[in-house]
């Protein structure tokens, strides 16, 4: 019998609405106690790790769930299921990705509805994670993001839409798998992700949304001293106004690595265009292209990489990479 932690976090799929019909969190979880769901086939051992809003989380709480988790394969798991409110569920997931050994499967899964609603979709998704984490073919691939009838790669699936159950969505490659009746189908390969057992999540690093019209007054403002890292989200293929340039050189002459992502959806930030503020400029001043990832997963990336004490050109090649 195949033996999987679950840790529940919170999130709307541990809440129900109210009198006045507000969403709040439940005292007690009402996925708990699902053993006799799987039929004898899975044991599940639960923990209530967390009871948060997803806005509530925070890098300390993901480093403890990483913790948790090498706990639990030391102690013979065979998988692990986290379910988590979906406003920050990518970002979870993804810094699990970074920093979570492979060989058993980690799941990470929510709900768009609260568990009182008509056409709930929290247990079901539990579900689905549940049987995903037990299946063999879901070892060795990273953390997976299951939603919907869909298995995600975390390094790419992001939240699309505010309230549909079917928000999750990898852009540009799509799911790498689907489920049907408790099994799983995998149609795609996973590139392996370099691991890193960071000892903390310590560091400041911002997150900026290029615009038209912008200039350089909120690089300015920011107090370098604190800051250990900066990542922009870039207008097209990875395009800067001009008038951003002098405040972001000032960062740049300070050493402090400069991570460049395109606010699109689809595809990837690269260095094409040679104008003032282009892409090619800016890699020849320093600034550091990641491809594929969104703003938010890049500032994860980011922290990680400089938790795991990289140095500058080790930095470099493992945010590009």
């Amino acid at each position: 019998m195949k033996k999987i932690l679950v840790l529940h976090t919170g999130g709307t799929i541990s809440m129900s609405k109210d009198a006045t019909g507000g969403v709040i969190l439940n005292e007690q979880n009402p996925l708990m106690n699902q053993n006799e769901l799987f039929q004898g086939e899975i044991e599940l051992v639960v923990e209530d790790i967390f009871n948060l809003p997803s806005p509530h989380m925070t890098l300390e709480q993901m480093f403890q769930l990483k913790e948790r988790i090498i706990q639990g394969i030391a102690e013979g798991i065979d998988g692990v299921v986290i379910t988590h409110g979906t406003d920050t569920l990518e970002e979870t997931a993804y810094f699990l990705d970074l920093t979570v050994p492979k060989g058993v499967a980690v799941v990470v899964t929510g709900a768009m509805r609260s568990s009182n609603e008509i056409g709930s979709d929290g247990l079901y998704n539990f579900m689905s994670a549940v049987w995903t984490a037990a299946s063999d073919e879901s070892r060795n691939k990273g953390v997976l993001v299951v939603m919907n009838d869909e298995i995600h790669m975390a390094k790419y699936v992001t939240k699309t839409h505010t309230t549909n159950v079917a928000t999750f969505r990898t852009p540009t490659f799509g799911p790498i798998g689907m489920l049907t009746k408790g099994r799983t189908f995998f149609t795609k390969e996973v590139m392996p992700e370099e691991v890193c057992d960071v000892p903390s999540v310590q560091g400041e690093v911002f997150l900026i949304k290029a615009y038209a019209g912008m200039d350089d007054q909120i690089f300015n403002l920011i107090h370098t001293e604190k800051l250990d890292g900066l990542v922009i989200e870039a207008l097209g293929a990875g395009n800067l106004p001009p008038a951003v340039l002098p405040g972001l050189q000032k960062i740049l002459d300070q050493k402090i690595p400069v991570v460049l992502v395109s606010r699109c959806s689809n595809g990837i930030a690269e260095d094409i265009y040679a104008y003032e503020g282009g892409g090619a400029g800016l890699r020849n001043h320093g600034v550091i292209f990641m491809k594929g990832l969104n703003g938010q997963k890049a500032r994860i990336r980011l922290l990680v990489g400089l938790n795991a004490g990289k140095s500058a050109e080790e930095l470099h090649r493992y945010l590009e990479s």
